[in-house]
This record gives structure tokens, C-alpha cells and sequence, in this order.
């Protein structure tokens, strides 16, 4: 069974305060590869605080469906997210 947009929102609401990697596709082949930290979640997106950058980056749930952007819990944490 595929994955729909309430049920990645609720497995992201879970990591809440975790220490993640993440992928995102930047477009004409570049891709963005951070760590961070999930720090709030909202109806249609979750930012996270990115220290390298001291900034924090949103994305929307969509972006994780499509596999436009990939969120990995690193160890030390539950367990991955598996979409």
C-alpha cells in the first residue's frame, strides 16, 4: 500500500525533535544534502533548523510523496521513516 499525505504528515509528527539527514532535488541534476533537526510540523509542511546553515528549510509533505526530497532519522533515534 502506498503512502498518502496524512499518513507521511503523522509518521514526520512522530520524528519531532530528531536529528535527520535529508536529500532534496534542486533541479537540472543538483541536489542538497544536510542535517537537521525536525522542529515543528504544520497542516501542509515541517521546517527544520539546519546548523551548518544556522537557518531552518520547510518543506511540504508532497515533497516527501513525490520523493523529491528523502528524510533519513539518523541512529541513535526510534527508527527510520520508511515511505
Amino acid at each position: 500500500m502506498s503512502p498518502n499525505l496524512a499518513t507521511i504528515r503523522d509518521r514526520v509528527n512522530e520524528f519531532k525533535g530528531s536529528k535527520v539527514r535529508y536529500k532534496a532535488l534542486k533541479g537540472r541534476r543538483k541536489t542538497e544534502e544536510r542535517m537537521g533537526v525536525i522542529v515543528e510540523t504544520y497542516p501542509h509542511l515541517f521546517t527544520m533548523y539546519v546548523e551548518s546553515q544556522r537557518s531552518t528549510v520547510s518543506f511540504s509533505y508532497a515533497e516527501l510523496l513525490t520523493r523529491e526530497v528523502e528524510v533519513e532519522i539518523l541512529p541513535g533515534n526510534r527508527k527510520l521513516i520508511q515511505f
